[in-house]
């Protein structure tokens, strides 16, 4: 089986030893997005609202680069420091899967990378 790396110019470079995305096959395997905005070099942290749709405008940068769609994405793992803030990530999480939502775990966490308040991680298939 092939492994393809998958980068985006669009979303926010690697800060360890890993890649934004790694194809094996036809399935996708989307690392965390943090609300970080590659075309700015700024974080989007002024509410949790945009900080989900940065992170799923990063996801989707990726998914493109593979030339994928959320449409194509079978599980999501989402990380928050305050699951207080469920709802509200949800709802903007929800306006990237209208049709046919994929499975998904959501866990809260101690810390995130950058201390971010979400980071999402994504499976595809093609």
């Amino acid at each position: 089986m092939s492994k393809i790396i998958i980068t985006s110019a669009n979303a926010p470079a690697p800060i360890g030893p890993y890649s934004q995305a790694v194809k094996a096959g036809n399935t996708l395997y989307v690392s965390g997005q943090i609300p970080f905005d590659q075309l700015t070099g700024e974080m989007i942290n002024e509410n949790i609202t945009e900080e989900t749709h940065q992170v799923m405008k990063n996801i989707e940068a990726v998914l493109s680069e593979a030339g994928m769609t959320f449409s194509q994405v079978v599980k999501c793992s989402i990380f928050i420091k305050d699951m207080n803030q469920f709802g509200t990530i949800n709802e903007a999480y929800g306006m990237y899967f209208k049709d046919n939502p994929p499975a998904r775990e959501t866990v809260e966490v101690a810390r995130l990378p950058k201390d971010v308040n979400v980071e999402i991680s994504c499976i595809a298939v093609d």
